[in-house]
């Protein structure tokens, strides 16, 4: 009995997460304007991995958005976080791209995997939350936890590479 040699094929992944428009308060209730509060935000990167098609586990990984903030003692500044669909056409299956060759990934907001993380269309969900001022610093920060998964057993023909994705992270202080 002759064995034929067993390849596997690792693929290196890493989705940017690539901070977007800062969207200033908006509305009648504006609460932090450039007078009265400052606001950062920080992203960490998504690295998975190498990704293997042929297992039959799913890879994961985790980043986290970050936001900090400045301003008046006790001041609360409510906010959501939304997350583009990257490269791909919706947010049902995002997609990570090395040239023309793609594998399919999602970014969640709950280690269970079950909330898809986007902008709150297509059942999506929208992180948020409000930040008090503490009143010796004078700052708040919050971070977030982003949840990313790549299916098990895609496609076995995709070439090894760079596989990358770029989504914007947006924040929109209301």
């Amino acid at each position: 009995m002759t064995q034929l040699p067993f390849f596997r094929r690792l693929i290196p992944v890493r989705v940017l997460l690539a901070l977007g428009l800062l969207v200033g308060a908006s509305g009648a209730h504006a609460l932090c304007l450039p007078a009265v509060c400052t606001c950062t935000a920080q992203t960490t990167n998504l690295l998975f991995s190498n990704y293997n098609p042929l297992a039959y586990s799913t890879s994961t990984t985790t980043g986290t958005v970050t936001i900090k903030c400045g301003g008046v003692a006790g001041l609360l500044i409510p906010f959501t976080i939304a997350l583009s669909q990257g490269g791909g056409t919706s947010f049902a299956t995002r997609r990570l791209a090395f040239g023309a060759h793609t594998l399919s990934y999602n970014l969640y907001a709950d280690s269970a995997y079950t909330s898809v993380w986007g902008d709150g269309t297509a059942s999506t969900v929208t992180v948020g939350g409000s930040l008090l001022l503490d009143v010796l610093s004078l700052l708040g920060s919050a971070t977030y936890t982003v949840y990313g998964q790549i299916p098990a057993r895609q496609v076995t023909t995709v070439p090894g590479g760079p596989y990358t994705d770029a989504v914007t992270v947006t924040i929109t202080y209301q």
